[in-house]
């Protein structure tokens, strides 16, 4: 599975007005907007939009921030949306964009439109305190094949914690992150669209928080599983410094290496022989006249094992390009974080929901296979550390392996992140230790405790159907969550302290239903044998 903003210029956000209003009891009034008067028809800089009202917070569904990247403009750079006249209504989310589903009969079939820049902005009806709030910009997961920002539904985050949540969409798959030469030869920024859009919805949340009663200039960049990598993408992208002033990473280490550009444009050169354009006249054009659903089906993720590794990805972020010119790990030791606090953590079983869902069958035989397979000439001594005969099953052996190593997804490149960040900035690791058996705390276990989703085929619970521990626990994340995009740390009296990272940190904030407390994280994942391995 995979789910901020930017500076402006006060000529640039007072110029947007409030059209409309209701009326709301006992707000103060800072910066010339009435707390008091919450906007369901607000003016952005395309146009004037209606929203839909309820008891805490008001929704702006479907809001373009940038024109449609069809037809010429597919493999683009993203540009401004056409003004409309009169008022939108912005009360039904976007399509979301192209990716294979499962219909009704569970079906593969082709889901989504081209036309899918789009925002989602949620705002609390009644902030408990005065002046503009602070935004946070959420880009979902999915692997970068899938997912939709309409799948998140921060209205907890913003009732509970006063803040602006603004869900992103943005390319994905081959549509968002095809690497070519040719492509390049436009001037385009090949195998980083889905970026780019990315970047341009930060630019957009800089010019339009203020419609809204947020503050341009105390934006939020957070992301889970390929939404954190994004993050960690921006934070090492030239080109994004000073869209956002804080981070959020939920399991999605930036120490993880991306492509490299050349295996990139290898893999696009693959996907035009498959989609049937490598023999064409000219290449692009045929690319761009290939229908939406052949590409998508033609070039979806063929399924990657779960021993692989980030790099091994068939689409997302590409290094040694001119957007990101770096590996992200590489740009943020330079530097390329300076002054950005970071709160990042993973949860305790990442791997399981992947392993176990897929080889709960494994003999202790295969355990071993899978392990020599993966680490080849280092194999010897992840069985020496890891026995199978330590576990209740070779299937939770291969997930703890993984889960800990975090080649894919998992736990010591999440410290990696935090300590070298942490030279640059103040930094706040966690752990949600908590899950469910026999998966644990599984890969997207921490999305219910702070999002109502409605992710395909997940099994995450809704905040009504927790325990009142687990509902305990959801709310010291809400706050954590939302003190940090207030205040660049998530420290407050109503939770137990959370110490910052440093350059030699061994633990991490543990999050559990029951208790919240430095987790011995180094240790229970033995990222001290990870680092010399």
């Amino acid at each position: 599975m995979a789910a901020v903003a930017t500076v402006a210029t006060v000529a640039a956000v007072a110029a947007l007005a409030v059209v409309s209003a209701v009326p709301a009891a006992g707000a103060a009034t800072e910066g010339g907007l009435d707390r008091g008067v919450l906007p369901t028809v607000v003016r952005v800089d395309s146009g004037a939009i209606r929203g839909e009202a309820g008891a805490d917070v008001i929704r702006f569904s479907g809001i373009p921030y940038a024109a449609p990247p069809v037809g010429d403009r597919r493999w683009t750079a993203p540009r401004p949306p056409r003004p409309w006249a009169g008022v939108r209504d912005a009360i039904t989310p976007a399509p979301i964009c192209p990716q294979l589903g499962r219909d009704e009969q569970f079906n593969e079939v082709v889901m989504g439109d081209e036309d899918c820049l789009y925002v989602d902005v949620v705002v609390p009806t009644r902030p408990s305190r005065p002046g503009r709030l602070p935004v946070m910009v959420w880009l979902h997961g999915g692997g970068f094949t899938s997912g939709a920002g309409s799948q998140y539904d921060g209205a907890r985050l913003a009732s509970d914690g006063d803040v602006i949540v603004v869900a992103v969409n943005y390319r994905i798959g081959a549509l968002g992150f095809l690497a070519s030469a040719k492509l390049d030869a436009e001037g385009t920024v090949s195998g980083g669209y889905g970026l780019l859009d990315q970047a341009e919805a930060l630019r957009w949340v800089r010019r339009n928080a203020a419609a809204f009663g947020g503050d341009p200039h105390k934006v939020t960049l957070a992301g889970q599983s390929a939404g954190a990598r994004a993050v960690c993408t921006h934070l090492a992208a030239p080109a994004s410094r000073g869209l956002f002033q804080r981070v959020i990473v939920q399991s999605g280490a930036c120490a993880n290496p991306v492509m490299e550009k050349a295996d990139a444009e290898r893999k696009g050169a693959q996907a035009i022989q498959d989609v049937g354009c490598a023999g064409a006249a000219s290449i692009t054009s045929c690319l761009r006249q290939t229908a939406t659903a052949q590409l998508v089906r033609v070039l979806t993720d063929p399924g990657r094992p779960v021993t692989a590794e980030r790099r091994d990805d068939p689409w997302g972020p590409v290094a040694g390009t001119r957007y990101l010119p770096r590996q992200p790990i590489d740009a943020i030791r330079r530097g390329s974080a300076i002054g950005v606090p970071l709160l990042i953590g993973s949860t305790h079983d990442e791997m399981a929901g992947f392993v176990l869902s897929r080889h709960d069958d494994l003999t202790a035989e295969g355990y071993a296979a899978q392990i020599r397979a993966t680490f080849a000439d280092r194999a010897q001594d992840v069985l020496r550390m890891y026995p199978v005969e330590d576990f209740a099953s070779p299937a939770l052996a291969l997930s703890t392996v993984l889960t800990d190593w975090g080649g894919g997804i998992g736990s010591c490149p999440t410290l990696t992140t935090a300590r070298v960040a942490s030279r640059h900035a103040p930094v706040y690791a966690y752990e949600l230790l908590d899950g469910i058996p026999p998966f644990g705390a599984y890969h997207g276990w921490d999305l219910p405790f702070l999002w109502k989703t409605s992710i395909p085929l997940s099994q995450f619970p809704d905040y009504e159907d927790m325990t009142p521990n687990q509902q305990r626990l959801s709310r010291a994340m809400v706050d954590y969550w939302t003190t940090f995009a207030h205040h660049g740390t998530p420290n407050t009296p109503r939770q137990p302290r959370w110490a910052p990272t440093h350059r030699e940190s061994v633990s991490a904030l543990g999050l559990a239903a029951g208790e919240i407390a430095p987790t011995p994280f180094a240790a229970d994942h033995k990222c001290g044998f990870w680092d010399k391995t």
